[in-house]
């Protein structure tokens, strides 16, 4: 059997260093942090039932926010909350146009626009995705995989075809998936993931 030889531990940047460093006009930064938060991102304007194709066009208008309003962002680390409150406004602002293009929403069942909070249950759980997403970056680049592959691939992967992607044999999957799921509950417990 041929083993892959797996990259070094990934570099995790932190929003403090990820901020500073587009603000610097570093490219590479950029797309880190378009990697870090896309999924947080897309998943706002899904969440609320928009189209897959429109949720896109959220997601580009939030980038180009996110661009223009970076160098105002006064503390690094309300970052996620930024990004959640602006796609849930973009979010927001689609539905309301929307709305008066299909009176399927009248102007009150709509919160306004301006001021409009992201409501606690959506906030509480996309707070937990992105503690997920982040815990999981934090993982060896093989366990990273191979949860990835076990646990978010639909359909599910077999044993067998995880272990010939990652090099390994198919019985020590269990033992190496019991380390890894470990290590990541430590990770999320650490970021206070109930």
């Amino acid at each position: 059997m041929t083993t892959k030889t797996l990259p070094a531990r990934e570099q995790v940047w932190t929003d403090e260093k990820l901020v500073r460093e587009c603000c610097n006009g570093n490219e590479t930064a950029w797309s880190e942090l378009i990697e870090k938060y896309k999924n947080l991102i897309f998943s706002i304007p899904i969440k609320m039932g928009i189209p897959r194709d429109d949720a896109a066009d959220i997601f580009q208008a939030v980038c180009v926010e996110l661009l223009s309003g970076l160098p105002k962002l006064r503390e690094p680390r309300a970052l996620p909350k930024w990004l959640m409150q602006v796609s849930y406004h973009k979010s927001l602002q689609w539905k309301k146009e929307h709305s008066q293009l299909d009176d399927e929403l009248t102007d009150a069942e709509l919160p306004s626009i301006n001021g409009a909070e992201l409501p606690d249950a959506l906030l509480q759980q996309l707070q937990r995705e992105q503690s997920l997403r982040d815990s999981l970056m934090e993982l060896t680049p093989r366990c990273r995989r191979m949860v990835t592959m076990l646990f978010f691939e639909h359909p599910p992967r077999a044993y067998s075809d995880v272990a010939r992607d990652l090099g390994i044999a198919t019985g020590s999957i269990g033992f190496i998936r019991g380390r890894c799921l470990k290590k990541l509950r430590e990770l999320l417990q650490r970021r206070g993931f109930q």
